[in-house]
């Protein structure tokens, strides 16, 4: 069994941050790509930014510049470092991760139930 729990998210003015995190848990033997994606009331959910089992990231136009993905392999986790928040950045944030599992050995894809952020004055 995995699980993938985020965490950090809530109320902010504009023009400030948050970071979250989002943790895999359970039987796991590695952990690949991993990523963020939002989902604002009304839209269809998009990607926010990617990051290797490396560690090389990439992010869409909207918040380049402003996101930081990264990622602690010792503790299978994803962090999102948001800044300049605008309020277009308000929407549930998902996490999801491509994870081996020993004895299955096969690999899938993860989901996290999502974290909110509000961003409004």
């Amino acid at each position: 069994q995995v699980q993938l729990v985020e965490s950090g998210g809530g109320l902010v003015q504009p023009g400030g941050s948050l970071r979250l995190s989002c943790a895999a848990s359970g039987s796991i033997s590695a952990v690949y790509q991993m990523a963020w994606h939002r989902q604002a009331p009304g839209k269809q959910r998009e990607l926010v930014a990617t990051i290797s089992s490396g560690g090389t990231p990439d992010y869409v136009d909207a918040v380049k510049g402003r996101f930081t993905i990264s990622r602690d392999n010792a503790k299978y986790t994803v962090y999102l470092q948001m800044d300049s928040l605008k309020p277009e950045d308000t929407a549930v944030y998902y996490c999801d991760a491509y994870i081996r599992r020993p004895l299955v050995g096969t690999t899938a894809n993860y989901w996290g139930q999502g974290t909110q952020v509000t961003v409004s004055s």
